[in-house]
């Protein structure tokens, strides 16, 4: 409502931005697998609209380097190539081992934060929800990142997102028991970051981060 108590109405999303949402998030939680070719068709009849849109959507996702389009095909979901995850391993390892050894001593609305992510990451974990569960793990690095006070930093880091959501489904996909062991090392850094041994936590931090070269052997 507004102050003057008249219910107030969200206005729908314009069609092109409710197809670039509904295909990036099921190219990043895997319900569209790499590979796979997407019919403008089928997308438009999917999410109600027509195909000048859906050209639309596609476009913009194929600049974020997610899809590849082919004229009179369709658009290709590109798999995740074992280049692009040793790069985003790099960078986050630059970033994310900078960050950890600033926050020490961690302040304790970053170690409340980051009990509260870890919470909602069991939650994730026994509702099977991996791409929630994906969010939360993201968010617990990012929080990091953040709160190490270098918002250059941070905004490189918030542009990896995408592809760090759309890699940690992939390895949870690949090893189930990932998950358990990614809180298990949650705790971990949390435990190190509570205790002021920045140390511990950045030892902790590089081998969490470096297991994700796991799925290039995979992909390569």
């Amino acid at each position: 409502m507004d102050s003057a108590g008249a219910v107030t109405v969200a206005k729908p999303l314009p069609a092109a931005e409710r197809v670039y949402t509904h295909v990036k998030e099921a190219v990043l939680d895997r319900r569209y697998e790499g590979g796979t070719l997407l019919n403008e068709g089928e997308l438009a009849e999917a999410v109600g609209v027509s195909r000048t849109p859906v050209r639309e959507a596609l476009l913009r996702l194929e600049a974020e380097g997610l899809l590849k389009l082919y004229p009179k095909k369709g658009a290709l979901v590109l798999p995740v190539s074992a280049q692009e995850i040793a790069d985003v391993v790099e960078t986050r390892l630059l970033v994310e081992l900078h960050a950890v050894n600033k926050v020490v001593p961690a302040p304790a609305r970053l170690i409340a934060r980051l009990e509260e992510l870890l919470e909602e990451q069991r939650g994730h974990q026994a509702a099977g929800d991996l791409a929630a569960f994906a969010q939360a793990d993201r968010s617990f690095h990012a929080e990091i990142v953040r709160a190490s006070g270098n918002r250059i930093l941070a905004h490189l880091y918030d542009q990896l997102r995408d592809r760090q959501l759309r890699m940690g489904v992939a390895t949870m996909h690949a090893e189930p028991g990932r998950i358990a062991k990614n809180i298990a090392e949650h705790t971990e850094i949390l435990d190190a970051l509570r205790g002021g041994d920045a140390r511990s936590a950045s030892g902790l931090v590089e081998r969490h981060v470096s297991w994700v070269k796991f799925l290039a052997r995979m992909e390569s």
